[in-house]
């Protein structure tokens, strides 16, 4: 079996599956019965000032016949006493000293409130800090949260608060809800963090209610804006993730957060650049026991692939992700549609007719059959008809060109006009 045995910036972990800090990681019963079901890590739900709790505080917004492919949640950081959570930290990391805990922190900009904090936190024996600079609703109206993940030099300034006094390495976990995540993780960078996390929620209302016309969720018919997860903000994190570890400024190691759900997920983000990834909505609709297949299923893909160690992976995509300028202008696929597998459904002819350009054609023989045909003079491989298509494998993308030419936008610019 590949070793799945990891290292965020000395933090080791027996594999790359973290909790992340949210309502899973409430209580030392609930870390312990995570740990119990092959969790490498959890990221203890955020340590503060204890706050109070409203009722009412999620929300799922699902597609189709699936639930909870999106979560919105107006929950804040702990309510639990500071003492409570250190007592149930140590009896945790007495029961499995093998397994990451990370306490995730927030407090306002004080440098002596913040240096209290981390001293008090570390009396107890933990593995990291996480800094939550992203959680954009109720604590951000504090001036705590994504206030300070939007702020570039509170970024900066509030880490190195931090790392003045920790023993243990910093994460800072950033905020999506921003124009560029590079600008936050330069800054985490300059502060002296030891690795990043992302991304955390996104603000986000989930609806309305058309019958009563209260936001949902809502409090006695007030709602207010909340964070956004699950697995339709998966491309969003993703992406982020990417940007940040091509970035030769950041170059610290990453934590990856984001409608992580099954191992393939959590491989997509190894691949694109994490070390660790934190899973929490996920947990939240299916329980802890998820970890079991997420575990199986990245060792048999490893094995297949004979790779021995997880952490061979790590970043190997990166140097295929870039900019648009830099794809090749001459690559050139059209569409191929099996006609013994098609069911004639014609969503892809009207996908392509209404939505895309024109390049199937309907044709009927002498019996009245009829059967789709790409006209691939006109296909400009958009990958739509596949894409719609309800049978696996009826339409494939076929690459035409002969590979001969590789000519970029960016080549077109610099080339000398004639």
């Amino acid at each position: 079996m590949a070793d799945l045995s990891i290292d965020l910036a000395g933090i080791r972990s027996p594999n790359p599956f973290w909790l992340a800090s949210a309502p899973p990681t409430n209580s030392g019963y609930q870390v312990m019965r995570a740990f119990k079901a092959g969790w490498g890590g959890a990221v203890w739900k955020t340590l503060g000032d204890p706050i109070v709790n409203v009722t009412s505080r999620f929300a799922g917004i699902g597609y189709g016949t699936g639930r909870m492919m999106g979560m919105n949640n107006i929950e804040l950081i702990t309510d639990r006493p500071l003492e409570d959570n250190l007592r149930e930290i140590a009896e945790c990391k007495a029961a499995y000293p093998d397994r990451a805990i990370i306490a995730s922190l927030m407090m306002e900009m004080s440098r002596e409130r913040w240096h209290d904090l981390v001293n008090a936190v570390q009396a107890v024996p933990i593995d990291g800090f996480e800094l939550n600079f992203g959680c954009p609703h109720g604590m951000s109206e504090r001036g705590m949260g994504s206030a300070v993940g939007q702020d570039p030099e509170l970024i900066e300034l509030c880490t190195r608060w931090v790392v003045e006094v920790s023993r243990v390495p910093v994460i800072v976990k950033l905020t999506p809800n921003i124009t560029d995540v590079r600008v936050a993780a330069r800054a985490a960078v300059r502060g002296g963090a030891h690795a990043i996390s992302m991304i955390n929620t996104i603000n986000s209302l989930i609806g309305v209610d058309l019958e009563s016309w209260n936001p949902v969720p809502n409090v006695d018919g007030r709602g207010a804006h909340g964070g956004y997860c699950g697995p339709a903000v998966k491309p969003i994190a993703l992406n982020m993730v990417a940007d940040c570890a091509r970035d030769a400024q950041v170059r610290i190691p990453i934590s990856g957060i984001g409608g992580i759900a099954t191992w393939k997920d959590a491989a997509e983000f190894m691949l694109m650049g994490s070390s660790t990834v934190q899973v929490c909505t996920s947990v939240m609709h299916h329980g802890f026991g998820i970890v079991e297949d997420m575990i199986d299923g990245l060792s048999n893909y490893l094995d297949e692939r004979g790779i021995g160690s997880v952490r061979e992976i790590v970043g190997k995509s990166v140097p295929k992700f870039g900019d648009w300028n830099d794809l090749s202008l001459d690559y050139r696929i059209v569409a191929s549609i099996d006609p013994l597998s098609c069911i004639g459904c014609n969503k892809c002819y009207i996908a392509c007719e209404d939505a895309a350009h024109q390049c199937i054609d309907r044709l009927t023989d002498p019996l009245g059959e009829t059967t789709l045909v790409v006209d691939s003079e006109h296909c400009v491989g958009c990958n739509l008809c596949q894409m719609v298509c309800p049978v696996e494998d009826c339409i494939t993308m076929v690459r035409v060109d002969d590979g001969s030419k590789a000519t970029t936008w960016r080549d077109r610019s610099l080339a000398p006009a004639t």
